[in-house]
């Protein structure tokens, strides 16, 4: 039946206020890859941005992050989480420059963004086995660079095969860990594997290949190929597509914005607009919360120094992008407080000592440019003999609570309870500063036109106003 209706009358579908989100997936989730991608070629970017406000699993916007730096310095990572999570990231990534450092990276971002905010999903991208490894232990929250394709000839390149990835998938899951696929138009003609067949095409088969592999949930938008997608005549058009489908298909998106593809300040802004007017799951996946310089992603689409303006981008237009505007005293103060954290768990743990000197360069730097050197060799030593220790998130509680952060061990122990519950396991999912879940589930997407689907709070959008460079009347001599 689905198959029957013609493409166009499907793509009138979604933009149709009268009709529902559960009967569009009814039939998105029948008809082919092609038909899909058919059925999308059919609409403007306003009417997949119509679209996209409708069909996103979860009623709510959010934001993640990157949170790296170029030494990676454990005691800039937890202090930039601190603040990120202040600033309303739901969740928050990190990588490495040297693959040996990852448990270290992986732990200071699990301090440091339980400073922020108790419920902040954090994941540290490295090797899938590392990464599984990590996640098995509690330092880490969530996955989503688990990397599928278009062609069986990407997948075997890289040792793959879509049952492997399943197979990952379902150890991720088994062991209470969130998890989403990553793709992305442009991966497969990077690959030289593209087989004649259009970027937008293969990208829809990657996103069934998610559905069909039972994954909630899919990173995708061109991602770190936005630079091939991005040269094409349009090309960004294409990459609100692949999001607005992977959404069609009743799935989390994490819709990217996550790599610099272009100088111009107009072009990226306008990349931006497509999935931060409407709102996704994840507008970004991820804003650097770091200066770009110091993003091991090789550079995020906004970053740090793009804060007030995206703050202001949300007041101009009245639209939740999933961040709030900070003051200085309370960044200092956050910053502060996860720096002292971390060293007090490198301390409690026997790892390379955190200085006076660090805590104090976190709490103000901007960047590793602000950091003094650390102890390299001393430090990876130590990283190696964290995981052979078996050292896991319930350590990290204990060393946090010996010294006086009960609080943040609270929160750390309160997202390894995660774990057994199993809620944030469904589609969507993120959770707020009381743990509670918000999902596809319990904040499913009811949006049929004006007044209906997400609205923001009186109480949010004080929040959202209250940028700290604001001049008012009274002020003014």
């Amino acid at each position: 039946q689905s198959m029957s209706l013609e493409s166009l009358k499907i793509a009138q579908m979604p933009v149709d206020i009268n009709v529902g989100r559960a009967e569009i997936v009814k039939i998105t989730t029948s008809i082919t890859p092609a038909k899909i991608v058919e059925v999308v070629s059919h609409m403007n970017v306003v009417e997949m941005m119509m679209a996209l406000q409708k069909m996103r699993a979860r009623k709510t916007p959010s934001n993640q992050c990157h949170v790296t730096n170029l030494k990676d310095n454990p005691v800039q990572i937890a202090a930039d989480a601190a603040e990120a999570g202040i600033r309303g990231f739901s969740e928050q990534e990190t990588t490495v420059g040297i693959v040996r450092y990852a448990p270290f990276n992986a732990l200071a971002l699990l301090v440091g963004s339980q400073v922020g905010r108790g419920g902040i999903l954090t994941q540290c991208s490295v090797e899938e086995a590392t990464e599984l490894d990590l996640g098995m232990r509690g330092l880490t929250s969530y996955a989503e660079t688990v990397s599928v394709y278009g062609v069986e000839e990407a997948f075997t390149d890289g040792d793959d095969t879509p049952w492997s990835k399943a197979f990952l998938a379902s150890a991720y899951a088994s062991r209470g860990l969130k998890m989403r696929f990553t793709s992305g138009t442009g991966s497969e003609a990077l690959m030289g594997y593209s087989e004649g067949k259009s970027m937008l095409y293969l990208e829809a088969r990657c996103i069934y290949l998610t559905k069909g592999a039972g994954v909630q949930g899919l990173q995708n938008g061109a991602v770190s190929c936005i630079g091939m997608t991005g040269a094409v005549p349009s090309g960004i058009r294409a990459v609100l597509a692949e999001n607005l489908i992977t959404t069609m298909l009743d799935l989390e998106v994490a819709s990217a914005n996550d790599q610099t593809f272009s100088h111009s300040d107009i072009r990226r802004t306008a990349r931006t607009l497509m999935q931060m007017l409407p709102g996704t799951d994840f507008i970004f996946s991820g804003y650097s919360a770091v200066p770009n310089y110091d993003n091991m992603f090789a550079g995020s689409n906004f970053d740090a120094e793009d804060f007030d303006d995206y703050n202001v981008l949300q007041r101009d237009l009245k639209v939740d992008g999933g961040l709030r505007p900070v003051s200085e005293e309370e960044t200092i103060a956050i910053r502060n407080k996860a720096a002292k954290a971390i060293q007090a768990v490198f301390m409690d743990l026997g790892f390379p000592a955190i200085t006076d000197e660090e805590v104090e360069a976190a709490t103000y730097a901007h960047g590793s440019k602000d950091m003094p050197a650390r102890n390299v060799v001393e430090d990876l030593k130590a990283a190696e003999e964290m995981l052979k220790k078996r050292i896991t998130g319930l350590d990290i509680v204990k060393a946090l609570s010996r010294n006086g952060f009960d609080d943040v061990a609270n929160n750390v122990l309160n997202m390894l309870k995660q774990r057994v519950t199993g809620d944030y396991l469904q589609t969507s999912a993120i959770l707020d500063k009381n743990f509670d879940v918000i999902s596809a589930v319990n904040d499913i997407n009811n949006y049929m036109g004006p007044g209906t689907g997400y609205r923001i709070s009186e109480e949010r959008w004080e929040e959202i106003k209250n940028i700290p460079n604001i001049i008012r009347p009274e002020d003014i001599e």
